[in-house]
């Protein structure tokens, strides 16, 4: 079986990402095949994984999903010679009330598949501090491994000499410390790294970063600290049902954030998925028996695809005799209208009633648990849905009949419904799984 290590930190912003795809790189110019996996619900990282090792990378989220269905996608690292799971936030960071199978924290991942973690530790503006730390997070919880550290942002030899001391007296491996190199820093926009298919540089980058971890990282030693995962039962696939046989999914810039997972689900299930563009003025096939619009950046192109005639249209004449989902963005998109940043109002293509601005922004961040109310694309009213929500819109109306009650991770209902309106429906939420 393959070996596996998880990459945290005590909080985000720390460097793990970077990390995760500088080691990724940096093994496997040197000839292994290493698969990433991300706990918790991010759409972006994956796509940077993939660039890193060649291979897809999927979410494991232990609030949304099953054991088994966690181990069913830890699995796909079978056939390489080391997993790599970044984890989101800090170690232990999750929601209030237990999910399927734990509150969505990296830890939760970590104690179920054993794989030691590789601690990413910023020690700016302390020395000694840095190792109490680590220190309280490798005794937080029995069943968390730490594995060692990896220092971050050290600002000199002497910094770096303190913490290593109190490190060591503490019994926990320093196996790499990294000066502050900002040449390999990757852009960030509001809601988390910009994406990796529009940074034509992304490449060069993570070979920057493989690179000087290569200098400042015991790579041997970081290796030999993974561990192999105990056997555990995994289902033989995602149980998801499609929306559809034949599937018009949007994919561009402005609609990217849909989970690996379910795209992957949806082909193992024999649905067939064909894509098109609507930044580049495409409609949906007119053959797919279902269109279904996923969340991504559309306020950043909201003039161009208001100027889009041939999308909207097309949209609109599919949505006339067939269903057209939306998740987030998508879901704006489908809306009456969407006001960007500047404060210019948009007219989107007006299947829903919902209208949005980002003209101030207000967060929404959540996992939501979702009971329907009416039918969406591969569902029926009383079907539960998990799913998370993460944008900056203030939604100025949602007049049209609610497609479901929604609950945060809590149990609190909250104001976000989602909306459905003939063959028009759409979720402020991104589905992760079915709750069965």
């Amino acid at each position: 079986m393959t070996a596996g290590l998880v990459i945290s930190a005590p909080a985000s912003g720390v460097g793990k990402t970077t990390l995760t795809l500088a080691l990724a790189r940096a093994w496997r110019n040197r000839g292994l095949k290493i698969q990433c996996l991300k706990s918790g619900p991010d759409y972006i990282d994956p796509a940077f994984h993939a660039v890193a090792t060649g291979r897809a990378s999927v979410n494991l989220d232990s609030w949304a999903m099953a054991s088994d269905a966690i181990a069913h996608l830890a699995s796909r690292g079978a056939d390489a010679d080391l997993v790599l799971a970044e984890g989101s936030m800090g170690l232990f960071d999750g929601v209030a009330a237990r999910g399927v199978s734990g509150i969505g924290a990296t830890a939760d991942i970590a104690e179920m598949t054993g794989w030691p973690v590789l601690l990413v530790i910023d020690p700016s503006g302390q020395a000694q501090t840095a190792a109490a730390i680590a220190a309280g997070l490798r005794d937080f919880r029995a069943g968390v491994r730490l594995a060692g550290v990896v220092l971050n942002r050290v600002a000199s030899a002497r910094h770096e000499a303190l913490v290593r001391d109190a490190m060591a007296g503490a019994g926990i491996p320093v196996l790499g410390a990294l000066p502050r190199h900002a040449e390999i820093a990757l852009p960030k926009r509001h809601l988390g790294l910009v994406q990796a298919e529009e940074q034509a540089e992304i490449d060069g980058l993570i070979d920057e970063a493989a690179r000087f971890v290569v200098e400042h990282v015991d790579l041997d030693a970081v290796l030999r600290s993974a561990r192999v995962s105990p056997p555990q039962p995994a289902a033989r696939h995602l149980d998801i049902t499609p929306p559809g046989q034949r599937i018009a999914l949007a994919r561009d810039a402005a609609f990217s954030f849909v989970y690996p997972h379910m795209l992957e689900a949806w082909r193992a299930a024999g649905a067939e998925i064909v894509t098109f563009s609507p930044l580049a003025d495409q409609g949906p096939d007119a053959d797919a028996d279902v269109c279904w619009l996923p969340g991504g950046y559309p306020e950043l192109h909201a003039g161009r695809l208001a100027a889009n005639r041939h999308f909207l249209d097309g949209v609109r004449a599919f949505a006339g005799t067939k269903p057209v989902h939306g998740e987030c963005g998508g879901y704006m998109v489908l809306g009456a209208a969407l006001t960007d940043a500047d404060g210019a109002r948009h007219e989107m293509a007006g299947l829903l009633g919902l209208e949005t601005s980002y003209a101030k922004r207000r967060m929404h961040l959540g996992y939501r648990i979702a009971e329907l109310a009416g039918s969406m694309p591969g569902y029926g009213p009383g079907a539960r849905l998990r799913g998370h929500e993460f944008h900056y819109s203030t939604i100025i109306t949602q007049p049209d009949t609610p497609l479901a009650v929604v609950r945060d991770a809590t149990g609190a209902i909250v104001a976000e419904t989602g909306s459905r309106r003939g063959h028009a429906t759409g979720t402020f939420f991104h589905l992760i799984a079915e709750d069965r």
